[in-house]
């Protein structure tokens, strides 16, 4: 785990200096302390996927940059995705990476008994398409829970407050699919 911290770590440097950012301005833009940012800089703390969703939102990147290494376009990564595991119990698995041609990066998301994820706004224009492969979940949007069970299928503005909880007892498996507008 800890090279898989330092990678994030060394994106994020990377990603705000090409935005010529401060750390100043990218905790303004995402919501996330200059304090924990520069912590992540140096590899010092592990973020949550909500706390990268953020980051990643606030600079108008796509989630993928700080959970895979770069793959060139429309290749498959060869080896196994690593699974990324949030402190809400979330499970994120990278299926396809964020690709510019196509506008949009590809998750498996597991939900085990008893996982509650809240999710700041994406980026503007940030569209999501969740299916429910396995199990029944709740999405919460505009303040209402929404029940989902295997084969629903769901697309909304991911430029909104969500959340994602899973009270059943079985474990929950979802694919979704992240689009970004072509203005970002």
């Amino acid at each position: 785990m800890e090279a898989d911290v330092l990678a994030i770590g060394r994106h994020l440097k990377k990603r705000r200096a090409e935005c010529g950012w401060s750390l100043d301005r990218v905790a303004q833009a995402s919501g996330v302390s200059k304090a924990m940012l520069g912590q992540i800089e140096r590899g010092e703390s592990t973020p949550t996927i909500s706390t990268l969703w953020k980051i990643a939102s606030g600079l108008r990147v796509p989630l993928t940059g700080f959970l895979v290494a770069q793959t060139p376009e429309l290749q498959r990564p060869t080896s196994t995705p690593q699974r990324h595991h949030d402190a809400s119990g979330m499970i994120v698995t990278p299926l396809f990476t964020f690709d510019p041609t196509l506008g949009f990066e590809m998750f498996v998301i597991e939900l085990p008994q008893g996982t509650v994820s809240e999710s700041a706004p994406h980026a503007p224009g940030v569209v999501e398409h969740l299916v429910v492969l396995e199990g029944v979940m709740e999405l919460r949007l505009d303040e209402e829970w929404q029940t989902l069970a295997a084969g629903d299928a769901i697309r909304f503005p991911g430029d909104q407050p969500h959340a994602y909880r899973n009270l059943s007892r079985a474990s929950v498996r979802v694919h979704d699919l992240i689009h970004y507008s072509s203005s970002q």
